[in-house]
């Protein structure tokens, strides 16, 4: 993982509970739904299950192996742990997963309907669309392949029946992409509500997409575990 920041595992704990913390300020979901992990070790660093993140400390966040086992003496990790697991052994070069039912994502997810290329910033989850991935029961290892599969070459997804996934080289960029992702959900709502949409082509959301990898390049990359 050369070329990116190292922190601690103390600083990325504290990293996640503001994350989930500002998740939860900015509407993006309420009470105890949704979840955070950042990429540590071979494994990862996840929420707890059941928490609510204004009572959740740094050493209440469980550290899951790259196989799936939380050690002894810890809690029990979000019930979505084998999600974020298959969204990260799916991408290598991602550090970072937030999980939320934000509102306009969760009802475009539950009306089966992805984010086609309406608006141009679609292409920054990475593609010509954001695609909505088929329904499994949460935290089942079904689930977890459709969001593996969903996130292959997509930085956001769909989940039917259930919310929206962002993953990005850090927490800070996940976290503004989820963000991204429920605005264009709105939009995208409204759009539907008149009727007339237009969407972009494949050509024009490929050149966009192209030009959005450069864009913010001057921003840090994500931090990974020492």
């Amino acid at each position: 993982m050369s070329g990116l920041k190292r922190v601690s595992e103390k600083a990325l704990r504290e990293e996640i509970v503001e994350a989930a913390l500002s998740m939860s300020r900015s509407g993006l979901t309420v009470g105890r739904s949704g979840n955070v992990s950042c990429r540590f070790k071979d494994g990862m660093l996840i929420t707890p299950s059941g928490k609510r993140y204004e009572e959740t400390k740094p050493d209440d966040i469980v550290f899951v192996a790259g196989d799936g086992s939380v050690p002894k003496g810890q809690g029990k990790p979000s019930t979505e742990w084998h999600f974020h697991l298959a969204a990260y052994h799916a991408r290598p070069d991602r550090h970072a997963v937030v999980h939320t039912h934000s509102t306009h994502a969760t009802v475009l997810a539950c009306a089966h309907k992805p984010i086609p290329a309406f608006h141009y910033m679609v292409a920054v989850a990475g593609g010509k669309d954001i695609p909505c991935v088929p329904y499994a029961t949460f935290g089942t290892e079904e689930l977890a392949a459709h969001v593996a599969a969903g996130l292959k070459d997509r930085d956001a997804c769909l989940m039917a029946n259930h919310g929206q996934i962002a993953i990005g080289p850090s927490l800070a960029h996940a976290l503004e992409l989820a963000i991204e992702v429920e605005a264009l959900a709105e939009q995208y709502y409204k759009v539907l509500c008149t009727g007339a949409g237009h969407i972009l082509s494949d050509a024009e959301m490929l050149q966009v997409a192209e030009k959005f990898k450069s864009y913010g390049k001057n921003t840090e990359a994500g931090p990974t575990d020492k």
